[in-house]
């Protein structure tokens, strides 16, 4: 054939296969069987590899996938990613549209209702009408570059009409049949089974593999034109017209201007959930017109012009079988209900979590009762009551431990305390094991591979006793270990070496202080730039931080004043662990060293961009006004702090000065 033959039958091919991608993802409607559409796959892909002058980005082949990434690059979103306020009742609709009359005045206003899809958020741009990346939502700000695994879901173009800078948000998610076909198959090749759809959505695409996230049927569902560089958008429904023209699957929702309809709609739409193919856990309410969104604005957190109504939570009745009782990494003992398996919210639940002793004293929990279980904010099992019409002949209470079921060391509840402790610090076995497991997790170290299976069998083996010891692991040693080969062993030294680079906001959520979690060890990491400052810290220093509360300090203090954990931090060093926070350049200024305090709403930045200029110009930012703090930099609506930084005498900047301090371009 020649070579203008070939091209004409590669173009053939893709359009072919781009029009059954449409017919199946979009329109519901296949006309061809898999096995039909995969051998037109694999003829485009061998015509690509043989004549590779015409393969180009946007072919339908790009979508396979490539090679396995080592780990994901992080990406800044355009602009920050905010999450929705939640309404649970009537009264919250009410309050919510209340709030929208009292700043636009009394109207009739037209908003749209939408299914608020059970996925994982995703973010797409494309540049020059092709995909230029996929990024996770993240903290909002930051998010992961997911791009190859985004690539391979079929219902995403890779080539638009639009020529400029296009970025849009949505859902990405697997359908409820595919997800019960991916479970089923989990099943049979004895492999951990997905708890619900969401679940396997996130996992899927976070794969490293893109080849393991191109078999999963991930889909994504778009609602949202973050940015464009031409089309200037008057409503809602307007950016969801342009987003199903460019050949994106979109949302439908259901328009009125009637405050009654709208309520009576989201009350009565509970019973309608299962009918979708994909899961929702609730709807969620806009504003149609962009300039009164706009106008509304946002907090720091949530727009003012949206909510999300909840659905209330799915329940069912089931049997208690037993109460297991399983020792944490800080040595709280809590109850386990072993339940005979019940269907709720999408996923089979066979355990509940009841807390501790109170919790199952207050609700009278037995060995063989009948209970009513749901899933606490659609995530965790609770036992909400038992039924005690169900109840036959006399049913003991049950016993509380009184040593652990671990160790087998003495349990103790301390008087200011709703948990029973295990005593036994330093080497309780199910303490260390949790805290190694913590330690390399992905609110930990993120290091790659060394999940709770393996973390639990290297300390069985001897491998490993605290977490410094990962850093001393050998290949030679680890390589006969069951389930460990040679490729496997190696990748989990390579892991385990990579994870040395981590920030120190990592290390610190690593490390496992109680009661720090991964956002207050961010929020140390930027205040103290590397983990000796932090050790030298006082008290009254920590709680000087915004959301480092007296209990925190404490804990955080006391956790370096211990001889075993300083012991531990200087083995990491040695072992080469990073110590510091990376971050950009500091640049001199007249705020260096300085404290401030932000309350009120600004003009041109959210609070965390203005935290952002501030840390970048080296001063700090703290939650409340004291005597140490410096300048107030407050906008609209500025409350209590305002009134307290004038009685304490502390600087007070408007926004407008702020930017002249600083020499910033308004």
């Amino acid at each position: 054939m020649l070579k203008k033959d070939i091209e004409a039958k590669i173009s053939r091919l893709r359009e072919e296969i781009e029009y059954h991608n449409k017919k199946y993802y979009l329109d519901d409607s296949p006309e061809i069987t898999d096995f039909d559409f995969d051998k037109l796959m694999q003829e485009l892909i061998k015509l690509e590899k043989e004549y590779p002058e015409f393969l180009t980005e946007d072919s339908p082949s790009q979508r396979v996938g490539g090679e396995p990434l080592s780990k994901f690059n992080q990406v800044k979103h355009f602009k920050q990613l905010l999450s929705l306020s939640n309404s649970f009742d009537e009264g919250d609709l009410r309050q919510f549209f209340q709030r929208l009359e009292n700043q636009l005045g009394e109207s009739t206003y037209e908003f749209s209702v939408e299914p608020k899809i059970d996925g994982l958020t995703i973010v797409l741009e494309y540049a020059k009408g092709f995909l230029k990346s996929g990024a996770t939502r993240g903290d909002g700000v930051t998010g992961e570059d997911v791009t190859y695994n985004v690539k391979t879901i079929r219902n995403i173009p890779l080539k638009i009409d639009h020529q400029g800078i296009f970025i849009a948000r949505g859902e990405a998610y697997i359908p409820k049949k595919s997800f019960e076909k991916i479970n089923k198959l989990r099943f049979e090749n004895n492999e951990d089974l997905f708890a619900n759809p969401r679940n396997a959505a996130a996992g899927s695409l976070r794969q490293l593999d893109p080849k393991i996230a191109s078999q999963r049927d991930l889909r994504v569902i778009l609602y949202e034109l973050i940015h464009t560089d031409k089309e200037v958008l008057l409503s809602h429904r307007e950016e969801l017209e342009i987003l199903k023209n460019e050949g994106f699957t979109v949302v439908e929702p259901f328009y009125s201007k009637d405050k009654e309809e709208i309520i009576k709609y989201c009350l009565n739409f509970a019973e309608k959930r299962n009918d979708f193919e994909f899961e929702i856990d609730g709807l969620v309410i806009k504003l149609l017109d962009k300039r009164m969104q706009e106008e509304l604005g946002a907090t720091a957190k949530t727009p003012r012009w949206a909510t999300a109504y909840k659905f209330p939570p799915e329940q069912a009745e089931t049997k208690v079988l037993d109460i297991d009782w399983n020792v944490g990494r800080t040595g709280a003992i809590t109850p386990t209900a072993v339940l005979e398996p019940v269907r709720v919210s999408g996923s089979t639940v066979k355990r509940a979590i009841l807390h501790n002793e109170d919790y199952i004293l207050e609700k009278d929990i037995r060995i063989g009762d009948w209970v009513v279980i749901e899933k606490a904010g659609e995530i965790i099992p609770a036992v909400v009551r038992i039924i005690p019409e169900k109840r036959t002949g006399v049913m003991p209470e049950h016993k509380f431990p009184q040593v652990c079921p671990v160790c087998g060391s003495k349990a103790v509840r301390l008087p200011e305390e709703a948990v029973i402790r295990c005593t036994n610090t330093l080497s309780c076995p199910a303490q260390i094991k949790r805290s190694l497991e913590h330690f390399a997790s992905k609110a930990g170290m993120d290091i790659s591979g060394l999940g709770r299976q393996l973390v639990f069998q290297l300390y069985d083996e001897g491998h490993v006793k605290n977490i410094a010891d990962f850093y001393r692991l050998e290949k030679e040693k680890i390589i006969n270990m069951e389930r460990m080969a040679e490729k496997s062993a190696q990748n989990l030294i390579d892991a385990i070496e990579d994870s040395k680079k981590r920030n120190l906001s990592q290390l610190i959520a690593a490390l496992g202080i109680p009661l720090v979690g991964q956002k207050a060890a961010k929020i140390l990491a930027k205040a103290y730039r590397n983990i000796n400052n932090l050790m030298e810290a006082s008290e009254e220093e920590l709680m000087e931080l915004e959301e480092i509360g007296e209990k925190m300090a404490d804990s955080i203090y006391n956790f370096f004043r211990e001889e075993h954990n300083l012991q531990i931090i200087s083995q990491l060093k040695e072992l080469g662990v990073n110590m510091e926070e990376e971050g950009e350049e500091i640049i001199p200024s007249e705020i260096s060293g300085k404290t401030f305090v932000i309350t009120g709403t600004l003009e041109n930045y959210t609070r965390i961009q203005a935290q952002e200029v501030i840390e970048k110009h080296g001063g700090k930012v703290s939650g409340s006004v004291s005597k140490k703090t410096d300048f107030l930099l407050y906008g609209a609506e500025a409350g209590s702090k305002l009134e307290k930084a004038e009685k304490l005498g502390v600087k007070m900047l408007t926004e407008s000065d702020f930017v002249d301090l600083l020499g910033l371009e308004s």
